[in-house]
């Protein structure tokens, strides 16, 4: 058997309405075809609809499973209910919540505008906010218990990392909010994780990242002490095993999934010091030409 291999029982996660932020692409999609093969029913959300529409149709063909795209822009939390109640109108209801949206570039602080820093945190902590909130008050007014919400944050959660300073400080509020509300909400049956994933490539996300030429550049497989980068499966086996009832015990945990690298050199964007100021004009330019697209 090998990393890339599933880990979980194929009715591990049978009967479980999962919802997931960010599921039309990369590693959100990975988590939910996972999800599907393992029995359950997941909802997946972002703005784009056509992507998630095509996302939701590739993977019930692959997987057999149901997959119900919603439209949500999760910085809204007139959307994000009403996201929610309509899982509830399709699914009857809700057991697991996984905060997976995020949006992430690199940049020198002192270039940032302050809406450019405003649309990070927007996406990655209000939006979790937004999310663990509105399902949360659901569980709780209605009384359900065994509930899970995951939060995907990231190794520089709590070490901060240069050049990526908006989405380190978004990821440090999950982090603390996910580590708050296990303890307040354990009572009501709650449980509030986190997964902080090392480098796990996607093309979209790690093209706008570092683009051009940067990725080999700075190949971050080659500083990981198992020099190599994470697969998909090996993210996805994770968070089945925590939205699954076999750790029903873990609570308020955040688990590091990235070869050591942090315990190496913490901050996966600290190397970008080596970036002449030149050509940070030259990959302001690219990101922007990407964004546009």
């Amino acid at each position: 058997m090998n990393y890339t291999q599933k880990m979980l029982r194929d009715d591990a996660l049978k009967g479980k309405s999962i919802i997931v932020t960010g599921g039309g692409s990369g590693l959100g999609k990975a988590m939910t075809k996972y999800f599907l093969e393992l029995g359950a029913q997941v909802a997946i959300t972002s703005r784009d609809l056509d992507k998630l529409q095509k996302t939701a149709e590739e993977l019930t063909a692959e997987t057999g499973g149901t997959c119900l795209p919603i439209a949500c822009d999760v910085r809204h939390y007139d959307q994000v209910e009403a996201m929610t109640q309509e899982v509830i109108a399709k699914f009857g209801k809700i057991d697991v919540l996984l905060n997976n949206a995020a949006g992430n570039f690199i940049s020198p602080t002192e270039r940032l505008s302050a809406n450019a820093f405003d649309t990070i945190i927007d996406i990655v902590l209000k939006g979790s906010k937004n999310c663990t909130l509105a399902v949360g008050k659901h569980w709780i007014d209605t009384k359900q218990k065994d509930k899970t919400v995951l939060n995907i944050v990231t190794t520089y959660a709590w070490t901060g990392s240069a050049y990526v300073v908006p989405s380190a400080t978004a990821k440090a509020g999950v982090l603390a909010m996910t580590r708050s509300l296990a303890v307040e909400w354990a009572k009501y049956g709650i449980r509030m994780n986190a997964i902080a994933p090392g480098p796990f490539p996607t093309k979209g996300a790690w093209d706008r990242l570092l683009p051009g030429d940067l990725q080999e550049k700075f190949d971050l497989a080659k500083r990981n002490p198992l020099q190599r980068v994470g697969d998909h499966q090996e993210l996805a086996n994770l968070a089945a095993y925590m939205v699954s009832d076999f750790s029903a015990y873990i609570n308020g945990e955040v688990i590091t999934i990235d070869g050591a690298e942090w315990l190496k050199g913490a901050g996966q964007f600290n190397l970008l010091e080596e970036v002449p100021q030149e050509m940070w004009d030259m990959l302001e330019q690219m990101i922007k030409a990407k964004g546009n697209k």
